[in-house]
């Protein structure tokens, strides 16, 4: 016998609205740990190997313009929540938003992605150098 399908709930909807921002967060919290990650190797030898995958992934994401899986894992639970999502990725619609109110052009995706290299490149080697003293 095939369960009954039930309406959604308003706790159905309070509990795919968190889900949602924790999503969110946890998109935020990988983003800022591609740019400023690099500075744990101040701390711990075995920082990069946490960290450069992460920068990889990061830079691959902009570079290819492809979408990060997390923005529709976020979207689905937002959709589920109000019915509603949003197009494009997280750095587009969070942050290219407020910075291009008409839509983040490809240039700036390759830029992001080349930038997310060259500034990790910089901070390792700032690093090894403040090692080294």
């Amino acid at each position: 016998m095939e369960p009954l399908p039930v309406a959604p709930t308003k706790d159905c909807a309070v509990i795919h609205r968190l889900a949602a921002n924790l999503v969110l967060l946890v998109h935020l919290a990988v983003v800022l740990f591609a740019v400023f990650g690099g500075f744990g190797i101040l701390v711990s030898s075995r920082w990069p190997w946490y960290h450069l995958p992460v920068v990889i992934w990061s830079s691959a994401v902009n570079l290819a313009g492809w979408t990060c899986p997390l923005t529709p894992l976020e979207n689905r639970f937002r959709a589920a929540a109000t019915g509603q999502g949003y197009e494009g990725g997280f750095i587009q619609h969070y942050i290219g938003a407020v910075v291009y109110p008409g839509g983040m052009p490809r240039r700036l995706e390759l830029v992001a992605g080349i930038g997310i290299l060259v500034w990790n490149a910089l901070v390792y080697g700032f690093a090894c150098w403040w090692l080294s003293r």
